[in-house]
C-alpha cells in the first residue's frame, strides 16, 4: 500500500524515525497513524485543517507537517524499539519529537495565531 496523508509525507516520517525503525512499521500503519494524528490536531485546535489544507498559507502547512510527522514518528519508534542502539536512544528521540509536537500545538492553539491562520 502507498502512504496517504494530507498534512505530511512518508519521507518526513522516515527522516524522523531514523534508519533503525522497524521495517514492520509499514505504509499502511503510517497511514492509519496519520489519520489519527490529523484528527487529534484538528480536535485539539477546534479547526478542521484537513478539509481546508490547500487554502492555508505555507507557514501553517509547514507547522502542521512538523506536528503530524512527529506524532507518527513517535508511534513508529514506540512500535518496536529493538532496532535502536539502546532503549535510551529511542526514548531520547521520542522526547525530542514530543517537545516539537507540544511547541507546535502551543503555537497553533494561541489566540493570536488563530487570527493569522484564519486570515491566511
Amino acid at each position: 500500500m502507498v502512504f496517504v496523508g494530507i498534512m505530511t509525507t512518508e519521507a518526513d516520517i522516515d527522516q524522523k524515525t531514523g534508519a533503525n525503525v522497524s521495517t514492520l512499521f509499514t505504509a499502511t500503519m503510517k497511514t492509519a497513524a496519520c489519520l489519527r494524528a490529523e484528527s487529534l490536531v484538528n480536535s485539539l485546535c477546534r479547526y478542521n485543517f484537513s478539509d481546508n489544507y490547500t487554502t492555508l498559507n505555507a507557514d501553517v502547512r509547514y507547522l502542521l507537517n512538523e506536528i503530524v510527522s512527529s506524532i507518527i514518528a513517535i508511534e513508529g519508534i514506540c512500535y518496536d524499539m529493538s532496532g535502536y542502539t539502546s532503549r535510551c536512544e529511542a526514548e531520547d528521540m521520542i522526547n525530542v519529537l514530543r517537545d516539537g509536537v507540544l511547541r507546535g500545538m502551543g503555537i497553533l492553539r494561541g489566540k493570536k495565531v488563530q487570527d493569522f491562520i484564519n486570515g491566511a
